[in-house]
């Protein structure tokens, strides 16, 4: 999962570590640096959070339906075999 506020982070805390003098490079390493990062996550078809929790909502939801269809199905299965 991207974590958009861990790549700033990561990219405050390698300009933190440049000299206070070298002001413009630490802004363009910062720049870089979140540019790699978001760059690299994104080769990794890595998800947000928010799309995850979305998706483990619907398969919480999808998980219910189909514990419901067996329940259903198990009844239908014993009725017919109660005539039959």
């Amino acid at each position: 999962m991207i974590n958009l506020h861990f790549i700033e982070e990561i990219a405050r805390r390698v300009g933190d570590a440049i000299p206070p003098g070298a002001r413009e490079t630490r802004r363009d390493i910062e720049k870089n640096v979140r540019a790699i990062l978001h760059a690299s996550f994104e080769k990794l078809e890595l998800v947000t959070r928010d799309e995850f929790e979305l998706q483990a909502k619907v398969l919480e939801h999808t998980r219910s339906q189909l514990i419901e269809l067996e329940r259903h199905i198990a009844e239908l299965e014993k009725r017919l075999a109660q005539k039959g």
